[in-house]
């Protein structure tokens, strides 16, 4: 019966690939079409990460702050839908794609779609509790547009550049092209590299939070929402890098299982690192999650080219490199308000470089690819082509989104950061609603009433203090 339908199938031409630039259209390579259902499934768990996501900076943000969160990671969601949607699909339907033989095309660009989605709201987690939500709409449109769309095309079309690095003149169209590039698995450059890059110059652009007293601490308000976030982020994920494999294959399999393991890894050697130097014995939830997530990010660039071993390793190496890069904005001076770019900037630009390290030829060959591997493959070469691709999507990134912002500024309306007051207030203010509805009790165990008691002590043992200074002044 599949057989009988692939043959009858109209082949339609795609505007997601375009035909000129990839062979053309071909037959299912599978009865049955096991992989196109994993694919949607595998669609649908990456939409959850982005709902997980906006748990996850909501949560680390302040409560006045929480509900905007929210709404400008579900913006990047409808936004970007109707992005791709305008963009991506004219033509699209039951034919096969010569990078994804055994899915219908409309199955890879529904998968795909959610990339672009939550790829912008990462950037977010960079400017939290300073976002204006009409000009971010802009912003999610533009930026999804002109960095992300290129970005993905150079890394993993057929004939993207990044993807052919040693031989980037048979990307021509009348060439075959030699796919000896950068490996990118599932995203470590257009995704991470890209989104946390991009979070670095808006940060920048914006400058830092305001606060009355120029002393305001930021903590996380709900750390419930972080751990909630983080464990829709790390389910999602099962999706995320093994469903890259596009089709129902051992080789996905082994992305999924590398990606828990290297979340597992990084989580412990983040809280681990934080407990002995920087927490004073404590176990710090926060440092959990943060650590989870940048193991996620690590190791989703190789997840299609390690072994379960090296994913250990990675997730160690994450977790302590993050951890660090985390600090840096105090060192220097910048608000990377949530650490956007210090987990998925640094972590992925970490992640492409291990992938030249420890990418094996056998991993891939569970689906049938062969490549040359990395330096345990003894191909030494394949860190130049890493890294020379990781720093031209940070470098595209930065300077675009940059340029982004500074037009959208410009544009009368939409001015990129809300007024002091708004921004003291709460971004949530422009909502008209709030996360929370928050209310003194009569028990004596609310924060507030015991506030008020504290203020009234203090006060009293001020006033005690000037009768004895009275008192001894008479004497």
């Amino acid at each position: 019966m599949a057989t009988s339908i692939s043959n009858t199938t109209q082949f339609l031409p795609s505007a997601v690939f375009n035909p000129g630039t990839n062979p053309g259209a071909v037959p299912f390579l599978e009865n049955g079409y096991a992989s196109t259902g994993y694919l949607i499934w595998g669609a649908a768990l990456v939409f959850l990460m982005t709902p997980g996501l906006a748990f996850f900076y909501s949560g680390m943000s302040r409560a006045k702050n929480a509900l905007s969160l929210i709404m400008v990671c579900f913006l990047c969601a409808s936004v970007v839908t109707l992005q791709f949607a305008y963009g991506g699909l004219t033509g699209i339907g039951s034919s096969a794609l010569s990078i994804a033989p055994a899915i219908p095309a409309i199955v890879l660009a529904l998968y795909q779609m959610q990339f672009a989605v939550i790829t912008p709201a990462l950037i977010f987690g960079s400017v939290a509790e300073r976002i204006r939500l009409i000009p971010a709409m802009v912003f999610i449109f533009c930026w999804a547009t002109v960095v992300y769309n290129p970005a993905a095309y150079w890394t993993w079309s057929f004939r993207g550049w990044l993807r052919n690095l040693s031989c980037i003149d048979t990307t021509a169209l009348d060439s075959t092209p030699c796919g000896i590039g950068s490996y990118d698995y599932a995203g470590g450059g257009p995704v991470h590299v890209a989104s946390g890059f991009a979070g670095l110059a808006y940060c920048l652009f914006l400058g830092r939070r305001r606060s009355p007293s120029g002393r305001e601490e930021w903590k996380a308000h709900n750390l419930t929402h972080v751990f909630l976030g983080t464990g829709l982020l790390w389910f999602g994920w099962f999706a995320f890098n093994g469903g890259s494999a596009i089709s129902a294959t051992p080789r996905a399999g082994m992305a999924a299982i590398v990606t828990t393991i290297a979340a597992a890894s990084a989580s412990l050697s983040w809280v681990l690192f934080d407990y002995f130097f920087h927490n004073r014995g404590k176990m710090s939830g926060l440092a959990f999650c943060s650590g989870a997530v940048a193991g996620l990010v690590v190791i989703t660039p190789a997840s299609g080219f390690v072994a379960p071993w090296a994913a250990i390793v990675m997730g160690l190496l994450g977790g302590v490199v993050c951890n660090m890069a985390c600090r840096l904005k105090n060192v220097l001076g910048f608000d990377d308000s949530l650490d956007a770019w210090g987990v998925h900037g640094v972590g992925g630009f970490l992640g492409n470089l291990l992938t030249g390290i420890f990418a094996q030829k056998w991993i891939a060959t569970l689906d049938g690819t062969v490549i040359d591997g990395g330096w345990l493959d003894g191909n030494w070469k394949q860190l130049g082509y890493q890294a020379a691709g990781t720093v031209v999507i940070a470098v595209w990134s930065f300077v675009v989104t940059y340029i982004l912002l500074t037009l959208i500024n410009f544009i009368p309306g939409l001015h990129i950061r809300p007024s002091e007051d708004e921004e003291l207030l709460g971004t949530d203010i422009q909502m008209g609603e709030v996360a929370y509805e928050l209310m003194a009790t009569k028990t004596s165990h609310n924060l507030a009433v015991m506030a008020d008691r504290i203020h009234k002590n203090a006060a009293a043992n001020a006033d005690d203090s000037v009768l004895v200074e009275g008192s001894n002044n008479g004497k």
